[in-house]
């Protein structure tokens, strides 16, 4: 699973005012030295025991023994995860910044991120917008980028030319809970297309995302198929580290190669393709693996006169 980069938290602990979302919280605070006190929203206080002080940006109530910096404040007092809390103050910390009723917090059910899908979107679209998600949340994962450079793919093209995303586990944290009824049928509907597992989880949690395209092309076409490669090694044993949407192969991986070459590179998985995209080899496409050669791209080849393939196994 990808993780949250320390420089991306570390700069949030900094930037971040804890002092303005206390206040924000609904919390009054008065100047005593260099902290401000106020009473703390999360107990029944009557002595104002909550302190913050502006030069550590740090909070802490000394009736709840509990404190911490912007992340934790927005834990506490929206009742998220720690990621959930990271992705609201990336976003945008007004949304993370509420106001507070006195008391225990419970967790929230109500996202405050707008949700990458519409609701009432078919299948393809919402597979289809599943995948731009995707694609954008790779522009802001480090470690993704960080992956692409230690296989060499760090070319500035190739993310925009094949539409490759990242699946770091925040898609859900803007889906609606699955006590909720919008959310339980949005991820019903996400785990029929195969992106969410019967757990719950994303199906490619951890993985870059390489998409492949009908034949209208990457620009106007519909994802048909999508392969995913773990990012990290550390994984536990037996977790695959290469996925695929459930069900049989479908589509051609850089279709525009066979449009525009009648020599083929024919590599065995879409990671080898884009290896040799990017050293300059444009007219190469990919089987699923060493059995996955398809009907399809057979058909394919003959359909776009290939007159002969180099087979890169």
């Amino acid at each position: 699973m990808p993780r949250i980069p320390d420089n991306e938290i570390e700069r949030l602990k900094n930037e971040v005012s804890v002092e303005r979302l206390v206040e924000a919280s609904g919390v009054e605070l008065k100047k005593a030295g260099k902290d401000w006190l106020g009473r703390c929203p999360f107990h029944d206080d009557a002595e104002a025991s909550l302190v913050v002080t502006p030069t550590k940006n740090l909070w802490h109530c000394f009736g709840c023994q509990i404190g911490g910096g912007p992340i934790d404040w927005v834990m506490k007092s929206r009742g998220v995860s720690f990621r959930h809390a990271v992705e609201l103050l990336k976003a945008d910390p007004s949304l993370a910044a509420s106001a507070v009723a006195p008391g225990a917090i419970k967790r929230t059910t109500v996202r405050a991120l707008p949700a990458p899908v519409a609701f009432d979107a078919d299948d393809q679209a919402l597979l289809n917008q599943t995948i731009d998600y995707y694609h954008q949340r790779l522009r802001a994962t480090t470690e993704a980028a960080a992956y692409l450079k230690a296989r060499g793919l760090a070319h500035p093209e190739l993310v925009a030319t094949f539409k490759l995303g990242v699946a770091d586990r925040t898609l859900g944290l803007r889906l609606p809970e699955k006590t909720r009824k919008a959310g339980a049928d949005i991820r019903a509907r996400l785990q029929k297309i195969g992106l969410i597992r019967e757990s719950g989880h994303e199906h490619f949690n951890g993985s870059l995302v390489i998409p492949v395209f009908d034949p209208n092309g990457p620009t106007h076409g519909n994802v048909v198929e999508v392969y995913g490669r773990k990012v990290r090694d550390d994984l536990r044993p037996g977790t695959p580290k290469h996925l695929y949407l459930p069900g049989p192969h479908a589509g051609v991986f850089n279709r525009a190669a066979l449009i525009a070459s009648r020599e083929i590179i024919l590599a065995e998985s879409l990671i080898d393709a884009l290896t040799f995209w990017c050293a300059g080899y444009r007219n190469v496409t990919a089987a699923y693996g060493v059995e996955g050669f398809t009907d399809e791209l057979l058909a394919a080849f003959k359909t776009h006169g290939t007159t002969r393939v180099l087979i890169a196994y």
